[in-house]
Formats: structure tokens, C-alpha cells, sequence
């Protein structure tokens, strides 16, 4: 059902650092990378290895403001100056060094996936170090330095692709794509989220938040409560995200893979296990053909069990890409485990399945807010 694939690696991208206290750690992509390169998945004779660079000023400007690169610039350079209003500071967006190179080359690398399929070069394309959905033109937000799925859609659009689906599945609304995209009807943006109005980062993402003026409906919300499980999730999933993406007929299908929804995540509060991720891509691979002639890129996102869950997540889902999801071994190899046990100090989950948790205590609240959702968004 695949085509080839590409995968962005960008080792440079370890720059992406907030520092050893912040729960973003590179070492979650840097053992993706790894646990896709011991299962042999980087070597398949259908899949290309593509290298990175930085996204140019004038592509970054395709969504971001000339004052806030400016300002990115300068701060990750270490002069001082009023950081603050661009984001920037103590919490969630400290200041680090070359911040500016680093940003641009996640974004950069999410270009380059783009025009791996833009181009033909690949049917599916990943970038795992992308996903970072929270930034706005002129402010950085939720760890996130520049909005590399929204460059990515930035850059398509300016080359000439007419519709475009952004799929978001990780625990935290995508609101820098949805509020970048708001008046702009050529984009679809859908979130599944965990939502907590007033209490739960960002705080975004209601049923009623629908798109701009001039792009009404481009934007639908799936907003979940916390302790929703595997089957809720995936029936919430089911119920509105596949029917809205064929309806919209997209040429492109781009995706945010988020995995902080895992059961033990530390900044979450849904319950999902690798099942659903299973599960999931699975079901954006199949709407992928179906609905974007196949055409599919795909980021990470949020995830903060960076040994345990991220690296078997993300391989996950490229293996799922590479049509070689049902024959992946569901025990991690020998050697990989042995080194992501020693960067985390600790035992790490040997296999890429979990045990079943059963049902979720909000899983009838996800399948109650579905279907309202799908009454209000597919009649």
C-alpha cells in the first residue's frame, strides 16, 4: 500500500535543548533514530535517508514574523533584550544557546519532508524532532521555538498545493497550527486533545472552535477528558477524524504525532497505550491512500517519557509506513536496549507492546463528545 518513504535524520537537530531540567530532551528523537536504525527499518530497500538544514528567513517567514526571528536570533546569542513579550524566559521556553539554528533546522527538516513528497521523490515522508504545533508568528509557546508543521503547510501552499488536512494527536492542542491556519480555508486542522479549560496547557481547543471569518469549519476540535483510555480514544478517533479528512479531499495529508497521551506520561493525564498508537497509524497510513492519494507527511510532537515511550512509539509509526509494521518483532533489539538503559539510568520497557489497561474511566464521555462532534461537523 506504500510507495518510498523518507526519513529525515538530522542528527545537528540535538541542538534543540533546553536545557538537563527540561522535560523536552533530545535523547528522545536521538534513540528514535536508533531503535529505527537497530530494527533495520532505515535500511529497507524502499525507504531514503535524507539529511537536514536550516529553514531559511524567508520560509520561516511564511508563518512567523521578521521581528520575532529577529528576537529569536538575538536571544539565543546572548544579548539582552525584552525576551519576554516573544516568549521567552523562565517556565517553558528558558533561552538557550544558537536557539535560532535550532529552531530553524526542525522546521528546515519538516521542509525538506515536504518537498520529499511534494516533489514525488516519496509517497510518506518523517521528521521526527517536527511537531512543534504551539509556536505563534510572533511567539514562542509550549516548548516550541518555530512551527514547523505550519512552515511545512506554509511552504506547500506557496508551491502551489490547493488543500491540505493537519492531523494532531498528541495530548496537547495544536494551536499554533489552528490559530495560524484560522482564516485560511484551504487548510483543514483537526485536534484530538486532552482539555481542561483554565487548568491544562494551552487551554485551547473547544468544540465550538470552528475557524475564521472567511474559513468557517477549517478547524475541528475533539476535546477529551482525562482518564480516557485506548478504546475511547480510538473510537473518539474513528467517529469524526477519517470522515472529515476524506470529506475535505486534501492533497496532502500532514501529521502531528504527538505520544504524550501514553498512560504514563508526566504531563498528561489520558491513558493510552502503544495499542492505540498501533492502532492509529494504522488508520492515518489506510487515510492516507484514501484520502491523499498517499501522499502523507508525518512529525513528532509532545512525549515525555523519552526512553520508555517515545522511541517505540515514533518506530511505530515509520515502521507502519514502511508497510512493515506486522512483521516488526515486538521484542526491542538486544543491543539498542542495552543503550537506552544506560542513558536512562534504569530498566526500559522491552518490547513495543504493553499490557491492555481496559477501559478508561472517561471512555464513555470521549464517545458522548464524538458523536457531538461529528453531529456538528459532518450533518
Amino acid at each position: 500500500m506504500t510507495g518510498r518513504v523518507a526519513l529525515v535524520r538530522c542528527p545537528e537537530a540535538r541542538i534543540y535543548d533546553h536545557g538537563p531540567q527540561h522535560p523536552l530532551r533530545p535523547d528522545r528523537v536521538l534513540l528514535t533514530w536508533e531503535l529505527i536504525a537497530a530494527t533495520g527499518l532505515d535500511a529497507r530497500p524502499d525507504v531514503d535517508v535524507l539529511g537536514c538544514e536550516q529553514a531559511s528567513d524567508e520560509v520561516l517567514e511564511l508563518v512567523h514574523s521578521r521581528e520575532f526571528i529577529e528576537a529569536t536570533k538575538a536571544a539565543g546569542h546572548g544579548e539582552d533584550g525584552a525576551w519576554a513579550r516573544f516568549g521567552y524566559g523562565p517556565g517553558d521556553n528558558p533561552i538557550f544557546d544558537r536557539m535560532h539554528e535550532a529552531g530553524a533546522l526542525v522546521a528546515g527538516a519538516s521542509v525538506i519532508a515536504a518537498t520529499a513528497v511534494h516533489r514525488g521523490d516519496a509517497l510518506h515522508a518523517f521528521n521526527a524532532p517536527g511537531g512543534l504545533h504551539h509556536a505563534m508568528p510572533s511567539r514562542a509557546s509550549g516548548f516550541c521555538v518555530y512551527d514547523d508543521p505550519a512552515v511545512a503547510i506554509a511552504w506547500l501552499l506557496r508551491e502551489g498545493v490547493e488543500r491540505i488536512a493537519y492531523v494532531d494527536v498528541d495530548v496537547h492542542h495544536g494551536d499554533g497550527v489552528q490559530t495560524i491556519f484560522w482564516d485560511d480555508p484551504r487548510v483543514l486542522t483537526i485536534s484530538i486533545h486532552q482539555y481542561e479549560p483554565g487548568w491544562f496547557f494551552p487551554g485551547t481547543g473547544a468544540i465550538d472552535e470552528r475557524g475564521g471569518p472567511g474559513a468557517g469549519g477549517s478547524a475541528i476540535n475533539v476535546p477529551l477528558a482525562p482518564g480516557t483510555g485506548d478504546d475511547g480514544w480510538l473510537e473518539a478517533f474513528r467517529a469524526v477524524i477519517p470522515d472529515a479528512v476524506r470529506a475535505f479531499r486534501p492533497e496532502v495529508l500532514v501529521t502531528q504525532l504527538g505520544c504524550d497521551t501514553h498512560a504514563t506520561d508526566p504531563l498528561a493525564q489520558l491513558r493510552l497505550t502503544t495499542a492505540a498508537y498501533r492502532a492509529c497509524a494504522k488508520a492515518l497510513h489506510a487515510l492516507a491512500h484514501e484520502a491523499a492519494a498517499g501522499r502523507w507527511i508525518a512529525t513528532g510532537g509532545g512525549g515525555y517519557q523519552w526512553a520508555q515511550v517515545v522511541p517505540r512509539a515514533w518506530t511505530t509509526y515509520f515502521a507502519e509506513m514502511t508497510d512493515a509494521l506486522d512483521d516488526l518483532p515486538d521484542e526491542l533489539p538486544e543491543a539498542y536496549l542495552e543503550e537506552a538503559e544506560r542513558r536512562a539510568r534504569g530498566p526500559v520497557h522491552p518490547t513495543f507492546s504493553e499490557p491492555d489497561l481496559g477501559p478508561g474511566a472517561a471512555d464513555d464521555h470521549a464517545r458522548a463528545i464524538a458523536a457531538k462532534v461529528r453531529e456538528l461537523v459532518l450533518p
